[in-house]
């Protein structure tokens, strides 16, 4: 088939999906690309990221390291990465004039602080390039042709095309994904990803609002640990502490129906024997003063407060007077201090899933499917997804590059 007669139909209007269309468009001039959407709503992920900013990648440049960051789909990310990179994806956008700056946790954002900024660059390069563009055209079905495969919609109607490129985003129920099942697809069942933590019985709730950092988090009875920032929410603990712990556990937090219980060492990673020292020093140089007033691990006030109230160590409560019964109960409550977890919240519009098309039934060098030819996957459709941090748009720029390749 000649180029000018090649047809792609592009499935969903997100950031794989634009990213997918716009590759395919330009390796292949000649086709006619158009990009299906269901709702009539484009790159709403985009829209609402990062607090309506749009973390569009992470300043980490080394492969070997960026890997480490996607709980699913890190050994086949290696090659991936080695074709469309982080490097890649800020040349793209400020070749096309979207400047990105990097904040100091390594996250990169365009420096309007906009993501209408990616949003409209995306959107002008689709239509610089002529890439058709249907919205509430919800995909109902797809069948194999002869010459393709043949796509029904919701409303009614089918249409044609040569190649297609699936890039729908995650499904938080299994049968979201029963269209692809149907063309002999594996599917890795649909959990969340990246949620809170909520705590209904927990009194810690009052501090909503302190951050804590950095702290060391590990979940009571299994090998699953987490260091970074804490945030305290009015539900529970949130922050990329619990972000990155709720990615890596997601399908063993399934399992245990999200009750658990957490051991937080809010000294981050500082072992009892060290934070007793540092403890019997205060002691030392600070007999007089009030353990309110001494706070060596420079927690905020709130919180500093809020532990010793645990412990019922009053206001009047002067260092020479703490004993070594209540140093070790500190020390203890310092470096493991229990809170029972109670379900979860996630963020219904930026909902990540952990599950999607396996990656066996995937050539991650082309983003073709291995049951269907011509078939090719972008983005969180995909049994792959990133920790907090403008990892999984920078999974959804590289795997719709290589898709948009055909091949």
């Amino acid at each position: 088939m000649s180029e000018e007669n090649l047809q792609v139909a592009v499935i969903g209007g997100g950031a794989a999906g634009f990213f997918s269309a716009i590759s395919a468009k330009r390796h292949h001039p000649e086709a006619k690309v158009t990009i299906y959407e269901k709702t009539d709503k484009l790159l709403a992920k985009v829209r609402i990221s990062g607090g309506g900013r749009c973390n569009v990648t992470h300043h980490c440049f080394d492969i070997r390291e960026l890997v480490k960051f996607y709980p699913r789909g890190e050994r086949p990310l290696k090659k991936a990465f080695g074709m469309w990179s982080p490097t890649n994806t800020v040349e793209w956008f400020e070749n096309r004039g979207v400047e990105l700056k990097t904040e100091s946790d390594g996250r990169m954002f365009p420096v309007t602080d906009d993501s209408q900024t990616i949003i409209n660059c995306l959107m002008e390069e689709t239509q610089k390039l002529g890439i058709g563009i249907k919205t509430k055209s919800n995909i109902k079905s797809i069948s194999k042709t002869e010459n393709g495969y043949e796509l029904g919609f919701h409303r009614g109607g089918r249409t044609s095309a040569d190649k297609v490129i699936v890039a729908t985003g995650g499904s938080p129920r299994s049968k979201g994904f029963d269209w692809l099942r149907e063309l002999g697809h594996d599917i890795e069942e649909p959990v969340p990803s990246l949620f809170t933590f909520n705590m209904p019985d927990e009194p810690i709730k009052e501090l909503m609002g302190v951050v804590a950092e950095p702290v060391a988090i590990k979940i009571m009875g299994s090998n699953l640990s987490s260091s970074g920032p804490l945030l305290i929410t009015h539900w529970g603990m949130s922050g990329p502490a619990v972000l990155k712990l709720s990615a890596f556990g997601a399908r063993d937090f399934h399992e245990m129906d999200y009750e658990f219980k957490i051991l937080v060492n809010w000294t981050g990673e500082r072992p009892e024997q060290e934070v007793r020292s540092i403890l019997k020093e205060v002691e030392d140089n600070h007999p007089k003063k009030k353990i309110s007033n001494v706070n060596p691990f420079e927690l905020p006030g709130r919180l500093w407060e809020f532990l010793l109230g645990k412990l019922n160590l009053g206001d009047d409560m002067i260092w020479q007077n703490m004993g070594k019964k209540n140093i070790n109960r500190l020390v203890h409550l310092l470096t493991n201090d229990v809170y029972q977890v109670k379900g979860k919240t996630t963020f219904k519009e930026e909902f990540v899933t952990c599950g999607g098309i396996s990656l066996t039934d995937v050539d991650m060098k082309t983003m073709e499917s291995r049951k269907s030819p011509d078939l090719y996957f972008a983005g969180e459709v995909l049994d792959i997804d990133g920790v907090t941090g403008g990892f999984n748009f920078q999974a959804a720029w590289t795997t719709g590059y290589i898709a948009g390749k055909l091949g």
